[in-house]
């Protein structure tokens, strides 16, 4: 397909097939499901927080199936280097000459699985590749092959042993999704597929792809040239990561970067719903996904129980939505 001839409603399809793929796996989690799609529409990383269990690795594994994508996945522990991700100069002793060995980042979506586990050495290592979408070696640059995709996870409980993610790079995700327990009805049927004999990772071989490596790329240039973004919708954005910054609880708020990232995961909603143009809901929705790791609250508020989505919440109660002709 080309993005002059696809329509939004069949990109909106092409994406509803990826999400009942995914979910021949992953029972419950829409919120997360629709999160990572939206990441990988705007073009951005995803940070996913959640305790072990809940599905985390299998949900990647799956997205990248269903995208017909090129998959790696990354344990991150505290003797990970720097090399173990991004690749290595090696010896041919058949040539006598040097070649660099490419290493896990250069996949198409690559899991880093509980991230803050590697010291800050190696999780530097991620930055240039995350945000210029390169791997600089021995005075060479090895462009990564697009879409690229870094979904990290990390255990909100177990700090033992652990590195805490510096802001600069928490910057790096577009969005930071928690990942809850599943609910009652939910869990009984990962239960019952379980004592049925289902094997959950056999399951991913069910799944039939529905876009692949070239159609991802011009969905996304068709989400940053054909979904429409009213100024009106623009000053909304602006006015809301703007009162992020005004709270007395609120140590650091969100930055400049935070409003481009509403406005284009904006995009993304849209047109995962079908729709060529941004509502304020859409907005409304993405918010908490983008917000919540941009904003830093003051350690005596912090005990007080107050925390960013706290701030999120309230922001988006009183700053007051546009009125837009075209329904939401």
């Amino acid at each position: 397909m080309s993005k002059q001839e696809i329509s939004i409603g069949t990109i909106a399809k092409k994406l509803e097939k990826t999400t009942a793929e995914i979910k021949k796996v992953i029972v419950g989690q829409d919120d997360i499901i629709e999160g990572v799609l939206l990441g990988l529409l705007a073009d951005g990383h995803v940070l996913l927080e959640g305790v072990p269990g809940v599905g985390k690795t299998l949900l990647v594994r799956a997205l990248a199936k269903s995208l017909s994508c090129d998959f790696s996945r990354i344990q991150f522990t505290p003797d990970l280097m720097p090399s173990d991700v991004t690749g290595v100069t090696a010896y041919n002793p058949s040539t006598g000459e040097f070649y660099f060995k490419r290493g896990p980042i250069f996949s198409n979506i690559l899991l880093a699985d509980e991230i803050n586990r590697a010291p800050p050495k190696t999780q530097a290592s991620m930055l240039e590749a995350m945000q210029e979408r390169q791997v600089s070696m021995d005075e060479k640059t090895y462009t990564l092959e697009r879409p690229f995709l870094v979904i990290a996870t990390q255990n909100p409980v177990e700090q033992e042993g652990t590195y805490p993610l510096p802001e600069a790079q928490l910057d790096r995700f577009v969005f930071k999704l928690l990942v809850e327990y599943p609910r009652v009805d939910d869990e009984l049927e990962i239960v019952e597929r379980f004592t049925a004999g289902e094997d959950a990772y056999a399951r991913l071989e069910q799944i039939v792809p529905s876009l692949d490596k070239r159609e991802i790329v011009q969905v996304q240039q068709v989400l940053r040239e054909r979904v429409t973004l009213e100024k009106e919708v623009m000053e909304y954005i602006v006015k809301l990561v703007n009162a992020t910054r005004q709270s007395e609880e609120v140590e650091i708020g969100a930055s400049p970067r935070a409003s481009l990232w509403l406005a284009i995961t904006g995009k993304a909603r849209a047109l995962l719903s079908g729709r060529d143009y941004v509502s304020p809901g859409d907005i409304q929705r993405v918010a908490p996904m983008v917000l919540r790791h941009r904003i830093i609250i003051k350690p005596e508020w912090e005990f007080e129980g107050i925390n960013s989505d706290t701030i999120i919440e309230r922001v988006l109660k009183y700053v007051e939505p546009p009125a837009l002709e075209k329904p939401a």
